[in-house]
């Protein structure tokens, strides 16, 4: 039993067929349509540059992994389950890209065949790069794409050209990349293109088939967009992960946070090609864990986090991960041990009706800065200077705060540094608590705001902080210093 066990594993067999009877298994297959497919193929071809083989690549059919050998050959015993077969585009390369959209993967036949994938190299160290993280770009209409194309293309374009010419970027789009609406991943695509460097992408909860019987079929038509739903590469020093956390439970836009075994069997296999003490970015869409449901006073929603997030922690503990997230429209960062997770502010901001999240959070997206193992990182908010960093409030706008200044620090974590100064004379650290952001709920709060879609809430954050003048004060300034020691300053006079 042990020795069918092991043969059934290499051939990408799992799950319940193990409990199929051993005459069932040798006999002849008769395939109806639609239904599964178990013949064994064997996917093999060559990874190169040039001609040139290139050896030690990962391969997969997201399955199993195998590695090309010196030569730059591969064969990967698989079975026609496989819809794909696929690199961890190595450092040293560039990332394969069709119109900007990375093209790391080859669609499987039903059949035997060679998959080849050819690969350029890169004439600059790719251990210096940089990322952005495109959460919930979010488009339902042609009213958002124009938005997305007139306010969010053109701000990465200027981005990037603020770095000096041939710096290394690539992007992730971090799920929810459309909002149901599938025809309009094709604007998504056109944006991407626009922006002029390669992007991979995650599956999001609105990028799913929520007509689909289950979650293995939910996301056929994102496959067919952007290839497969988990994968990993490389660049310079640092491993890329991206997961699909969204199961979807089979009844339209129901879905939990949630990664399969399947993935989990694979990303165990991924790492093993991973140096212990690597830096290694996951990307997925629904947060492993965020704060909210602390400052909700509230039990954690099953769509909101990741129920077995433990196990995902287990296979990351021996390196330095970074996680970067989307889905709640809000800025939250955490860190516990080897592990930082990113909840990013979206591109949308509240879903394309105003300039702010639900947090107070510009609309905008992550940027990421890459030398060797170390990663530094800022957020930019769209049509500011990367410079803006947060947002002083008069005394008594927040109403529960009447005696109060606020400030909103969107992208604070643990390791910032928040002070005010009264007149020029320094008065400390401003006092953080968990509070609304004034313009949030002015602009959000209530059944009938916004008018274009009622449902948007302010939502309680962590990165809002106080102080209370004195009576004859005339001018504040806040001065809010980053974990990397970058000073951000803005002032108000009373």
């Amino acid at each position: 039993m042990q020795n069918r066990r092991h043969f059934l594993r290499n051939l990408g067999i799992t799950g319940s067929l193990l409990a199929i009877p051993s005459a069932m298994l040798k006999a002849e297959p008769r395939v109806k349509p639609d239904h599964i497919d178990l013949s064994t193929i064997v996917l093999k071809g060559k990874v190169q540059s040039q001609g040139k083989g290139i050896a030690n690549v990962a391969v997969t059919d997201g399955m199993n992994v195998t590695l090309t050998d010196k030569n730059g050959q591969y064969e990967l015993a698989s079975n026609a389950t496989a819809q794909f077969v696929y690199i961890s585009v190595p450092s040293g390369y560039a990332i394969p890209a069709n119109k900007g959209i990375a093209a790391f993967y080859k669609p499987v036949s039903k059949a035997a065949g060679t998959y080849d994938f050819n690969l350029t190299k890169l004439e600059i160290d790719d251990r210096k790069h940089n990322f952005v993280v495109w959460a919930d770009t979010q488009v339902i209409s042609k009213a958002d794409v124009e938005l997305m194309m007139t306010q969010s293309v053109p701000d990465l374009q200027a981005l990037v050209k603020t770095y000096p010419k041939g710096t290394l970027f690539h992007g992730i789009g971090c799920g929810d990349l459309v909002w149901d609406h599938f025809e309009l991943f094709e604007d998504y695509k056109k944006a991407v293109e626009l922006s002029d460097i390669p992007f991979y992408n995650v599956i999001g909860n609105h990028d799913m088939d929520i007509n689909a019987r289950s979650d293995d079929k939910s996301a056929d038509t994102f496959k067919q967009q952007f290839g497969p739903t988990y994968y990993s590469f490389n660049r310079g020093n640092i491993h890329y992960v991206t997961l699909d956390d969204v199961f979807f439970i089979g009844t339209a836009k129901k879905y939990i946070g949630y990664i399969t075994e399947n993935q989990l069997q694979w990303l165990e296999q991924d790492l093993a090609q991973v140096k212990p003490g690597s830096t290694v970015v996951v990307s997925l869409h629904i947060p492993t864990q965020t704060g909210q449901a602390r400052r909700d006073n509230k039990e954690e929603e099953l769509g909101g986090s990741v129920a077995n997030r433990q196990q995902l922690f287990k296979l990351l503990a021996p390196y330095k991960v970074h996680i970067m997230s989307g889905h709640t429209h809000f800025n939250d960062n955490w860190e516990d041990g080897n592990i930082m997770e990113h909840n990013h502010g979206t591109v949308c901001g509240a879903w394309w009706t105003g300039p702010i999240c639900g947090d107070g959070t510009p609309a905008g997206y992550g940027v990421y800065e890459v030398d060797g193992n170390d990663v530094k990182w800022y957020y930019k908010s769209t049509g500011l200077s990367k410079e803006k960093q947060l947002r002083i409030y008069p005394k008594g706008k927040l109403k529960d705060a009447p005696e109060e200044i606020s400030v909103n620090a969107w992208n604070w974590d643990n390791k910032w540094k928040v002070e005010w100064f009264e007149d020029g004379v320094s008065k400390g650290q401003m006092e953080k608590r968990v509070a609304y952001d004034p313009w949030a709920v002015e602009l959000y709060a209530g059944p009938k705001l916004p008018k274009k879609h009622p449902f948007v809430e302010p939502t309680l954050n962590d990165h809002m902080f106080f102080a209370k003048p004195s009576a004859n004060a005339k001018r504040i300034t806040v001065k809010a210093t980053d974990r990397f020691g970058v000073v951000y300053e803005e002032s108000m006079d009373l």
